[in-house]
């Protein structure tokens, strides 16, 4: 038995229209007992059902000497999907290479020295290292690292990992490059709104925008069908990119059907989440998503948040708004934007 599902951040179809109903595969839904940024948990009940489509996501050509046709494939995917991957998109891959081995350096460490930058129990931040590998139905099957990495004023280097002793310096060249590619990408969306270049990195909250990168690690999981290793959610930033292994189990819920994304060699994954939404007005769409866990195989994935400043009000940007456009979402600050939804509450 299937159930409607309300999207908090997706906005109210026209009167008349028929809201989503959702299918899923497990039975419960999961429900976090602390806030677990970036994203949110849709509560929903699930059934067996799934009917994944053959058509695969969007794949851009960053390298495309017509940016005219690069930017207006990224925001036809963003309108539509919310999810595509980019390709020659100017990070070397011996750089990606070397995030993905110092990544899998710390997970296989003994847990003594993980828990050497543990998540503090008491802690109601996010960063830090934290581990969740239970069989019980409903809960998730994962261990994660979480930390800040950009500005330089918001890093807490205790929860970087001084083993490897390579991590720091990878880390931080590689934030480098994801930060040139994002703001690219946010540019190809504010000229997709009509708007400056700039537009919706400035809404973000310009340099003072924080960057975040989180490591999961996904170990072979002996009861894979109990458990997630994420549950579906949209994320509460504004884009995340993500690089993974070789070990598919991303989902995204597109045209009312669960499906797999296709893993890409050299590619990174884009996902658009509510930040943007509300920045454009529900322009552009924040993906459902959720990630499935194997039962022989390791998966891995480092996605890189960007999140607006906690102290920026989030709203549709005033240029999008006229007589003819109303705003769909109300004003309010990040922080509180962030607040609200993670323990959900009423946004607008």
């Amino acid at each position: 038995q299937s159930s409607k599902l309300k999207l908090w951040e997706r906005p109210l179809p026209p009167h008349g229209q028929h809201t989503t109903t959702f299918h899923y595969l497990n039975q419960t839904s999961w429900r976090p007992t602390s806030p677990s940024f970036p994203f949110t948990i849709m509560e929903v009940k699930k059934d067996q059902h799934t009917s994944p489509p053959s058509e695969m996501i969007p794949i851009v050509d960053l390298s495309n000497p017509d940016e005219e046709l690069v930017s207006r494939a990224v925001v036809k995917a963003s309108q539509e999907w919310g999810i595509f991957h980019v390709v020659n998109h100017g990070i070397s891959m011996d750089l990606i290479r070397r995030l993905k081995e110092v990544g899998s350096q710390f997970f296989e460490l003994p847990e003594t020295e993980k828990k050497a930058v543990a998540k503090p129990d008491d802690s109601q931040d996010f960063e830090g290292y934290t581990r969740n590998l239970k069989y019980t139905e409903g809960e998730v099957w994962a261990e994660n690292l979480f930390h800040r990495i950009l500005p330089q004023s918001c890093i807490n280097y205790k929860y970087w990992p001084r083993n490897p002793p390579q991590y720091r310096e990878v880390t931080e060249e590689y934030t480098k490059e994801t930060k040139k590619l994002s703001e690219r990408l946010l540019g190809f969306l504010s000229e997709g709104l009509g708007l400056r270049h700039e537009a919706l990195k400035e809404g973000l909250g310009g340099e003072k925008s924080e960057y975040v990168l989180r490591i999961n690690n996904f170990p072979p999981n002996p009861q894979p069908d109990a458990t997630l290793g994420l549950p579906e959610h949209t994320d509460i930033v504004a884009l995340a990119l993500i690089v993974t292994n070789e070990v598919p189990g991303l989902q995204v819920f597109h045209e009312d059907h669960w499906f797999d994304v296709q893993y890409v060699p050299s590619s990174i994954t884009v996902t658009v989440g509510d930040q943007i939404l509300r920045l454009s007005n529900g322009k552009y769409k924040n993906v459902l998503h959720r990630v499935t866990v194997d039962k022989e195989k390791q998966r891995m994935s480092w996605p890189v948040f960007v999140d607006a400043n906690p102290d920026v009000v989030i709203r549709p940007l005033p240029e999008l708004i006229t007589g003819d456009n109303p705003s769909m979402f109300k004003p309010i600050v990040c922080k509180d934007f962030k607040y609200r939804r993670l323990f959900k509450l009423p946004v607008d």
